[in-house]
């Protein structure tokens, strides 16, 4: 595992961090107050956000399990969060035992819990990376010692980049990633949006900055633009609930409305 030891990780608890509300819109145990109090905030602003943390759950699982099965043996997640089973490697693994993959976050709460992150099929093989998003050749280089970046690699960024700015760099983040990649590779994206409620998505955003955090909804078109030069897989962008629903995992929301989300997969030529 790279990065510090678990064992003197300091976790800051004075303030609300994106993996721990994550983790109780998930029904998990890894968080704080100060995580539960916002996130009952932005309940008040939409009733469906543990809806939209399990939509987002379920299509990763989907998305992960058809790479799998499209012979992807090897997978970067970067920002992924609070361990919660199944993980992406016992997806990846469930169908190619040999999968290698490697994680990355950068909550020290997420490496507190790093080592349910680490159990591999004996075929395959599973790291840990401490690092921030933002640092991509940081992660490259660490990510190298693990992987074959001469062999097509899966990079999912799922329910990340809506916490990177435009002016932080989010498109630059990107295409420094999938720079490295080796054709046959594939791009995987989810992400939130403002499209059907834009005055709700502005008042989410406008709290996330009054704590020192960035919350960029993108629409549509705006996610679709992260994967140019790239071949999306169909559906293309879609709603998250509607990415390949007939591979499983779909998950029943009530009422009629759209679960504000929109993911992706594209292969590198």
């Amino acid at each position: 595992m790279t990065g510090q030891d678990p064992q003197t990780v300091e976790i800051d608890t004075s303030k609300p961090h994106p993996a721990r509300m994550y983790d109780w819109f998930l029904g998990g145990k890894d968080n704080y107050p100060v995580d539960e109090q916002m996130a009952q905030q932005l309940l008040a602003l939409d009733a469906r956000g543990r809806d939209m943390a399990r939509v987002n759950r379920a299509f990763m699982h989907r998305a992960t399990r058809w790479l799998a099965e499209k012979g992807v043996r090897q997978f970067l997640d970067i920002g992924s969060g609070i361990p919660t089973e199944p993980n992406l490697h016992q997806i990846a693994q469930g169908t190619a035992p040999d999968a290698r993959v490697v994680y990355c976050d950068n909550d020290p709460i997420v490496l507190a819990h790093a080592a349910a992150l680490l159990r591999s099929t004996p075929e395959g093989a599973t790291e840990y990376i401490q690092a921030d998003a933002r640092k991509p050749d940081a992660i490259l280089e660490a990510a190298g010692k693990i992987l074959d970046f001469d062999r097509p690699i899966a990079l999912s960024l799922l329910a990340l980049l809506h916490f990177v700015d435009d002016e932080d760099g989010a498109a630059d983040l990107v295409d420094r990633l999938v720079e490295r990649l080796p054709s046959g590779s594939y791009l995987v994206l989810s992400h939130t949006t403002g499209d059907f409620d834009p005055e709700g998505a502005a008042q989410a955003r406008a709290m996330y900055k009054a704590r020192g955090m960035t919350l960029r909804p993108r629409s549509r078109a705006e996610l679709t633009a992260f994967f140019h030069g790239l071949e999306l897989v169909e559906p293309g962008v879609s709603l998250s609930a509607d990415w390949r629903p007939e591979l499983g995992e779909v998950i029943d929301v009530p009422g009629v409305e759209p679960i504000p989300g929109y993911a992706g997969v594209a292969r590198k030529r």
